[in-house]
């Protein structure tokens, strides 16, 4: 199952245009999101560290743990977003067990890619 099959009806989507960001490095994170349509780029400073396509989640660790942003992201194609608050985010965790699992998967992968990226340089 992907994720964005969970959010595919969403009522009030993000709606992006190529070039458009979606949040900052350093903001506030009060927020995550699922990219239902496009691609967008996760830069740090000037370095693209990913490219996410759609059911991708993005800015799930500023809202996990309430830090400011850690990167930026940039919509590459004409994006579609849900919305995920905390509230909303508790309450798919408790009612959808596949998805704090896909949570957890998503973050264990990118720890894994940056340990990976590190070993490298």
């Amino acid at each position: 199952m992907n994720p964005a099959d969970l959010f595919r009806h969403d009522d009030n989507p993000v709606l992006l245009n190529p070039g458009d960001a979606l949040f900052h490095a350093g903001e506030p994170g009060m927020e995550m999101f699922v990219l239902l349509e496009g691609s967008v780029q996760i830069m740090i400073k000037d370095k693209l560290i990913e490219t996410l396509g759609p059911g991708e989640l993005v800015g799930e660790m500023a809202l996990i743990d309430e830090s400011p942003r850690a990167a930026t992201v940039v919509a590459v194609t004409p994006c579609r977003l849900a919305r995920i608050n905390l509230r909303r985010f508790h309450f798919l965790v408790q009612q959808n067990p596949f998805f704090a699992s896909h949570v957890m998967k998503v973050l264990v992968e990118r720890i894994r890619k940056l340990n990976q990226q590190l070993v490298a340089h």
